[in-house]
């Protein structure tokens, strides 16, 4: 992949992250921890995120405080509720582990794969697959802002943020 190809497949990656990130910093309070469970479709995006953007996915582990809870065949929650200052962290956490992973891309980690019980994808796809997955929630997460408050983040079309920091 060269360096316009990178520079591009992050600049909506990125965008992906910003729509993300912008819903969540909308929702208010009152409708963080309802029944629609705004948090936790945020977390689980987030979480999967950081999960398809590791090189081993064997020896995956989110950062401090979540946990493997998204691994649960039960479909079990976390322990508790994360706050909305812990979910921007970890996209925080994700947005750079995205840049990093995609700034690196060269001739041989392009040829890794992303292999688990479930999936065997090469790097490029992985990547579209990923970003296809945040752009799913952050519609899902925009239409509950409409609902709940007839309100929601505008459309990034590309985020500001360069590739390089």
């Amino acid at each position: 992949m060269n360096t316009t190809q990178r520079n591009e497949l992050w600049l909506q990656f990125g965008a992906a992250i910003d729509m993300f990130e912008r819903a969540v910093r909308h929702c208010s309070e009152q409708y963080w921890d309802d029944d629609s469970k705004f948090w936790y479709i945020a977390y689980h995006t987030l979480f999967y995120l950081d999960y398809y953007l590791d090189e081993n996915p064997d020896s995956f582990r989110p950062p401090e405080p979540f946990s493997l809870s998204e691994f649960d065949n039960e479909g079990a929650l976390p322990e508790r509720t994360y706050t909305k200052e812990e979910l921007l962290d970890y996209t925080g956490h994700c947005r750079a582990k995205c840049r990093a992973l995609i700034s690196g891309l060269d001739e041989e980690n392009e040829q890794k794969r992303f292999v688990n019980e479930y999936r065997d994808y090469g790097r490029f796809e992985i990547l579209l697959y990923n970003m296809r997955h945040v752009q799913h929630h952050a519609a899902q997460l925009n239409l509950l802002l409409r609902m709940k408050m007839n309100e929601a983040p505008d459309w990034v079309s590309r985020t500001k943020a360069g590739l390089k920091g």
